[in-house]
């Protein structure tokens, strides 16, 4: 036949696709998500996210170490505190484990990896929401902006480069950066979660940091039907000074994240969160599907919608396998 127009000669081999690939993921753009936990003398394995586990100061620092030497581009801290109460104190205490964690990672490597730190109350409070609750049971967006400005500034201080409000307050951002820049942190970057949704995706996290929740978040965090309303919450971020924002979740959610990514004057980052990579492993333990070929595709894919940052439970392991 004659056909002087055929798309798979640019497929032909391994080194033809490789020079034609349209979507290339560098770990630099990788974040890795990690928890480091107050009360434990040993790394504590999460059941539901196999490969990763609950680390102390020590584990924690040999992991950021590892993953700075390996090229990623930033870790984000989740920390678990041994004390809880109703309004989250110990996100913002000196000498609490998210403080000593951050501190930790930046005497382990110092500017050789971005420290960025989760700046939501939902670990520290007691019952499991991300702002205090009214005597009604409903959380109080404005009495818990206040909060977030506190524990902003201590996680500055204690040696993190970015902060990321992950709670889903309307004027979380302006508040933030006005605290900030008040306390002489202007160079603190802010990465908002900006479009982050009432998912059920996020069940193995909830194991990861002994979640007390009571009831649900959907009256803060977005409803997965709304499309539209995710690029009015990040542009709306934009506007308050906001650095990067994020999509969360990443894979369910492409559309969204191809819609912020398209207007966005900032870094886009998304998130691929707890449920995917279980989802992942598991099929992957099961002989469902190929894990060595799916993980690598499934990150790529979020790259290849718009996010100029991944935040992934495997991005130590594809900068040594994949990169």
């Amino acid at each position: 036949m004659s056909l002087p127009i055929r798309p798979r000669r640019l497929r032909t081999s391994a080194a033809m696709r490789a020079m034609v690939s349209e979507t290339r993921v560098h770990p630099a753009q990788l974040m890795m998500p990690v928890f480091v936990r107050e009360d434990i003398t040993a790394p504590t394995p999460i059941a539901s996210m196999p490969g990763q586990s609950q680390h102390t100061l020590d584990t924690l620092r040999r992991l950021a170490s590892e993953i700075a030497a390996a090229g990623v581009g930033g870790i984000d801290l989740f920390a678990i505190p041994e004390r809880k109460d109703a309004e989250g104190s110990q996100a913002w205490a000196e000498d609490g484990i998210m403080s000593r964690g951050i501190a930790a990672i930046r005497a382990e490597v110092g500017t050789d990896l971005v420290i960025c730190a989760d700046t939501c109350l939902d670990e520290f409070t007691d019952h499991g929401h991300c702002g205090v609750l009214t005597k009604t049971g409903t959380v109080d967006n404005d009495a818990t902006l206040p909060l977030y400005a506190r524990m902003a500034v201590a996680q500055a201080a204690a040696g993190a480069h970015m902060v990321s409000p992950s709670g889903m307050m309307d004027g979380q951002i302006a508040e933030i950066r006005a605290a900030l820049d008040a306390n002489g942190y202007t160079d603190v970057a802010i990465m908002a979660y900006s479009a982050k949704y009432a998912s059920a995706f996020y069940g193995p996290f909830r194991e990861a940091v002994d979640c007390s929740l009571q009831g649900d978040r959907k009256t803060y965090q977005q409803d997965p039907a709304n499309r539209r309303e995710g690029l009015r919450e990040a542009l709306l971020d934009i506007d308050e000074g906001a650095d990067i924002v994020m999509v969360k979740p990443a894979g369910y959610y492409l559309d969204v994240l191809a819609d912020v990514a398209a207007a966005s004057p900032v870094p886009v980052a998304a998130y691929q969160v707890s449920g995917e990579y279980a989802m992942v492993e598991a099929a992957a333990a099961n002989g469902w599907v190929e894990r060595e070929r799916i993980i690598p595709e499934s990150i790529t894919a979020i790259a290849r919608a718009g996010a100029d940052i991944v935040l992934t439970y495997w991005a130590h392991e594809y900068a040594q396998k994949w990169a």
